[in-house]
Formats: structure tokens, C-alpha cells, sequence
């Protein structure tokens, strides 16, 4: 005359995180509560500032990891005017060779400290001439030589060595790195001068 009724599968037990085995006094937590609890958002921001301070914190973190891969020559993390083979061609093929057009910048510096220098006016008469009438213009005239051959040849071995891929800057690109010091080139140089890896940092 009565039928048993059978416990819906949301009713049915499930196994509890808590330490404590359910016993006397603690009743079998539900399914559906034990399933409540583990969709609980973690960490979920509670206002506007909250949620910005976690995208900050996000973004930074990004940065830090892709600066990390850039370092460590990971061309996902490059930017695109970086990436691909004929590119990186051009940047092993500077980095790989002591160029005229790299000491452009230091020796800029030197002359202008020249410059500075309070010299007797007979000497510094001599130094301002050794340096705008020589120095100078002949930097620049071998600056100016050093960036068309190296934009020449890298474009032209770049040609033979990539048939198929686009080149278009890449001699510019090459020329560009040429005129930085090998320090402060990003992405760093993977070559020494003289075509050795740079060894791995300890």
C-alpha cells in the first residue's frame, strides 16, 4: 500500500572536505551544498577598486613575463617588427661583427666633453678644430658608409637566404641596430663579435 520513495540524486551524500567524519550530531552535508560551496568564485574583487587593482597587478605580470621571454630570445614575446627569420638574420649578422656606425654614439659623447673641458684658450682654440674640422665629419662620413653596406649586404645575403619571405626594411633594420651600442640593443644580442653564442647567464 505505501511505496517507499527514493532520494533524489541532489539528496544523495556526498564525501565532506572537513577533517571530521560525519558522526553523531553532524548530519551528511547535501550534494547540492557541497557543490554550492566549491563554485564559490575565489578571490573575487568586492568593489571597483578591488577589480582594478587585480588587473593591475595582472598586467604587471604580463610585463614582467614577456620582457623575461624578450630576454631570453623568445620571439613570441617580441614585437612584431622583431620577429620572423629575416630579421633575426640581420639582428645575428650585426651583433656578430664590430661595425664603425656602433661607436657613433660613444664618440659623440667624447666630443662633446672635449667641448666642455675648460682648455687655456691657445689649446682649446686647437681642440675645437681637431674636432668640428676633422673628428667630426669624419665620423660621420664613415657612420654614413657603414649603414648603406651593412643595409646593402644584409638585405642582399638576407635575399639568397630567404627566398620566399618578405624583406621589406629589413636592411633598414639592420642599419638602425648597427648605429646602437651592443648594450643597450633590445632584443639582446645572442652573438658575440666574432660569431660566438653569447654564453648563458649564471
Amino acid at each position: 500500500m505505501f511505496r517507499r520513495t527514493h532520494a533524489t540524486a541532489d539528496d544523495s551524500p556526498a564525501v565532506s572536505n572537513d577533517p571530521k567524519p560525519a558522526g553523531k550530531g553532524r548530519p551528511t552535508p547535501k550534494r547540492r551544498d557541497a557543490e554550492g560551496r566549491r563554485r564559490q568564485p575565489v578571490n573575487a574583487p568586492q568593489n571597483r577598486k578591488e577589480a582594478y587593482k587585480q588587473l593591475r597587478e595582472r598586467q604587471a605580470s604580463d610585463r614582467a613575463k614577456a620582457r623575461e621571454g624578450m630576454m631570453r630570445g623568445d620571439e613570441r614575446y617580441f614585437p612584431a617588427r622583431d620577429r620572423g627569420p629575416a630579421r633575426k638574420f640581420a639582428r645575428d649578422w650585426v651583433d656578430s661583427r664590430r661595425l664603425v656606425s656602433q661607436y657613433f654614439l660613444p664618440f659623440s659623447l667624447v666630443i662633446l666633453l672635449f667641448t666642455w673641458i675648460p682648455f687655456p684658450p691657445h689649446i682649446q682654440r686647437y681642440v675645437y678644430e681637431a674636432v668640428i674640422v676633422v673628428g667630426w665629419p669624419l665620423m660621420m662620413v664613415g657612420v654614413l658608409f657603414t649603414s648603406i653596406w651593412v643595409s646593402w649586404k644584409v638585405k642582399k645575403l638576407a635575399a639568397e637566404k630567404f627566398p620566399g619571405e618578405s624583406l621589406k626594411g629589413v636592411g633598414f633594420y639592420a642599419a638602425m641596430r648597427a648605429l646602437q651600442i651592443r648594450k643597450l640593443r633590445f632584443p639582446p644580442p645572442q652573438f658575440l663579435p666574432g660569431g660566438k653564442p653569447v654564453p648563458p647567464k649564471k
